[in-house]
């Protein structure tokens, strides 16, 4: 349902978040995130472009989140994108069904909605808060401790 573009952004983003207010650089993302560093690059570009990040060039620079995760939402990151495509007339443009969906129509677009208000509800905070044991973009406990390192190279 979402695209591998949506993938790496909320990817990215997820990242950004757990290192806020903290800048990484584009190498730094990629390598974090498993996401090929030049498809990433078009993504960053985008995302700062509608305002989810900044960027700084020089020392201490980087690229961070231009929201805090506390306000940042999954739909927004997605909005930034590639929106949820709503169903609001009949894809297949027949006349007879126009805005009145058939009942294929109808449930999808129900279930994009159940996953927009989702996304909508959903902060970044949250999923770096959530108590699930597999912490986003973290692989491995760290020996002795029972603490969660980040993957190798960060």
């Amino acid at each position: 349902m979402l695209s591998q573009t949506v993938e790496y952004a909320l990817r990215a983003v997820v990242y950004l978040a757990s290192v806020a207010p903290q800048g990484k650089t584009t190498s730094q993302i990629a390598e974090a995130t498993k996401v090929p560093q030049a498809y990433l690059s078009k993504v960053m570009q985008g995302l700062r472009g509608e305002g989810i990040l900044n960027s700084q060039r020089g020392v201490g620079g980087g690229i961070s989140l231009a929201i805090p995760p506390e306000t940042l939402t999954i739909l927004d990151v997605v909005n930034a994108v590639e929106p949820i495509g709503r169903i609001k007339t009949c894809p297949l443009g027949l006349p007879s069904h126009g805005e009145h969906l058939c009942p294929l129509h109808s449930r999808m677009d129900q279930a994009f909605e159940v996953m927009e208000e989702a996304f909508r509800k959903t902060t970044l905070a949250e999923i770096l808060a959530d108590p699930n044991p597999s912490i986003p973009l973290v692989n491995s406990v760290l020996p002795g401790t029972g603490t969660f390192s980040p993957d190798e190279g960060e």
